[in-house]
């Protein structure tokens, strides 16, 4: 079985993604330089929303702790510069490692359990993080600590333009995108689906459902974490806050209002609840009611989010 996504949804994907490449020059025309740091965030949390999606959409695996692993990659960056050591490959290559190593480490206990077990675990596991984090206070505690200068690539990659770093971030999105696409073409992506709709059958046709569910989980860990070192970069700011459950609440929002198991779905589900918080925001400071009501009448009414009623339009 091959994993093909719809016509219709494919190339609206695109065309979102276009449509983000082409945004630093509207922003520029229309001098609203505000709005490409709303289309940072928008990109960054989109990689991770895919790699939140490629465990809870495509393995059911629903993870309440996946924004710790924003707040390792972040840490990555900080604790580095913190010592004056700002090069990016070291960066990104702890936060990809660290991340991998946190995924493996928890997984190996969440995935012994399924439904709401595995919920609360991989929620206590991203509070350990968190606290753990603020009692550290040579690295700012709960008052979280400043990042004075972005990584650096041997003068490459310029990370203190906010151009350069928006297209670094949108470039690693579409390959996020694309990986996705390409486990999922693929035995293993076969054996991840198969298992969330049955474990047991796969089980007994012989596949080590388990091993290949960790698998995607120390993915999906190491994508996020390499989301956070890019989100440390733009923020220069970084706290354990970051690591917080409703964080994670807010990632599996974007997820399930873009539409779960779908390849864009993620990317679309960031764009609009960014989206309608900046502009519900700027109109009242009673938003979040709204806001709130707005997203559930959406998950309520619009079955499989944004993506289903993509699908829906081609008479699916």
């Amino acid at each position: 079985m091959t994993f093909r996504p719809r016509f219709r949804s494919t190339w609206f994907g695109l065309a979102i993604l276009a449509l983000l490449a082409v945004t630093p020059f509207v922003i520029d025309v229309l001098d609203k330089p505000f709005w490409l740091d709303v289309a940072t965030r928008v990109v960054i949390l989109g990689i991770a929303a895919v790699s939140l999606n490629l465990i809870l959409g495509y393995g059911g695996m629903v993870s309440f702790g996946h924004a710790a692993f924003l707040g390792i990659g972040a840490y990555a960056v900080g604790i580095p510069a913190h010592y004056d050591n700002f090069d990016g490959v070291t960066h990104i290559l702890l936060a990809v490692a660290m991340g991998a190593l946190f995924a493996f480490v928890t997984g190996l206990i969440s995935l012994r359990t399924k439904g709401v077990h595995f919920i609360m675990i991989t929620m206590a596991f991203a509070q350990m993080m968190f606290f753990a984090m603020v009692s550290i206070e040579e690295y700012g505690g709960d008052d979280g600590l400043s990042i004075y200068g972005r990584s650096e690539f041997g003068g490459l990659i310029d990370l203190h333009d906010p151009w350069t770093l928006y297209y670094v971030c949108l470039v690693s999105l579409g390959a996020a995108v694309y990986l996705v696409y390409r486990l999922m073409n693929s035995r293993f992506g076969m054996v991840i689906r198969g298992s969330r709709s049955n474990d047991r059958r796969m089980a007994a046709l012989g596949y080590p459902t388990y091993r290949y569910r960790l698998t995607a989980y120390v993915i999906s860990g190491a994508i996020c974490s390499y989301a956070g070192a890019l989100l440390g970069n733009f923020t220069t700011f970084i706290s354990p806050e970051m690591m917080d459950w409703t964080r994670s609440g807010e990632l599996i929002f974007m997820v399930v209002l873009g539409g779960t198991g779908t390849l864009f779905g993620p990317v679309y589900g960031v764009v609009a609840f960014l989206f309608l918080e900046e502009v519900l925001s700027s109109w009242t400071i009673y938003w979040h009611l709204p806001f709130g009501i707005l997203l559930i009448a959406v998950v309520l009414f619009a079955k499989g989010g944004i993506s289903g009623l993509l699908k829906r339009g081609e008479g699916a």
